[in-house]
């Protein structure tokens, strides 16, 4: 399943996409407003099947102003887009995105953060354990 990430901002987004077999995430450029019909474009562009908004908590898992923001987005893509928007959890993304920069990463820090998102993100949905078929004795 090919899974768009998003990282929400008041002035642009970070985005990443996971590649179809829902294992790897890449960065992609960061987005500019009109940020919920440039959201669409992906969608449609890249054959998104679900979009992953993150939700700023602070580090008690308590929601504050810009988790706030993140749902209104959310419920605004719900409206819009032809695929289920979710919300996941993003504590510690931006400082993750900041590790890889300084490990020489080359995307938009708030893609970076994206692209933790997505990882964090395909990592719970992955199945808990391989069937083992085709493998060896």
């Amino acid at each position: 399943m090919r899974v768009l990430a998003l990282d929400h901002g008041t002035v642009r987004i970070g985005a990443a996409l996971s590649d179809p077999t829902g294992t790897l995430a890449t960065p992609l450029p960061v987005i500019e407003p009109p940020l919920p019909s440039a959201v669409s474009e992906l969608v449609a562009e890249h054959g998104v099947e679900r979009v992953v908004v993150g939700l700023p908590l602070h580090l008690s898992g308590e929601e504050g102003s810009q988790a706030a923001l993140a749902r209104t987005f959310c419920g605004e893509l719900e409206a819009m887009l032809p695929v289920p928007v979710e919300t996941y959890d993003e504590r510690l993304t931006s400082r993750m995105a900041d590790a890889s920069r300084r490990a020489g990463a080359g995307a938009a820090r708030d893609s970076l953060a994206a692209a933790h998102l997505l990882e964090a993100y395909l990592a719970s949905v992955a199945p808990a354990t391989e069937s083992g078929e085709g493998e060896g004795p």
